[in-house]
């Protein structure tokens, strides 16, 4: 399922024809961290990782759009970041991966 997940949100930023070619290979780089970590977790934690693939495949999403809406884009990174607290002392990698996400997002406008 996660996996699946973060293929969605890599073909969504393959999508994104008028993105920054680095900015897309970062995503994308970044998102081969991101399954790798989630790949090490264990079964029990595996509720709490759908929910952060779910929030990062919305994120990916709005950010891939076309007619960007900015309340949107603000609230998918929020909700981004805000599923991977109480994972950041168990899983500061994963934790660390989704937050670069992020920023990276945030950084070029997304």
């Amino acid at each position: 399922m996660i996996e699946e997940t973060v293929a969605k949100i890599e073909q969504a930023i393959r999508r994104a024809g008028d993105a920054d070619p680095k900015h897309k290979e970062e995503l994308i780089r970044l998102l081969g961290q991101l399954k790798a970590e989630v790949r090490g977790l264990p079964a029990a934690q595996g509720e709490k990782a759908r929910s952060i693939a779910h929030y990062a495949e919305a994120a990916a999403h709005e950010a891939a759009r076309k007619e960007k809406s900015a309340k949107l884009l603000e609230m998918s990174r929020g909700a981004l970041q805000e599923s991977v607290v109480g994972f950041e002392a168990s899983h500061p990698r994963l934790t660390a991966v989704v937050n670069d996400i992020s920023a990276l997002l945030a950084r070029i406008g997304i």
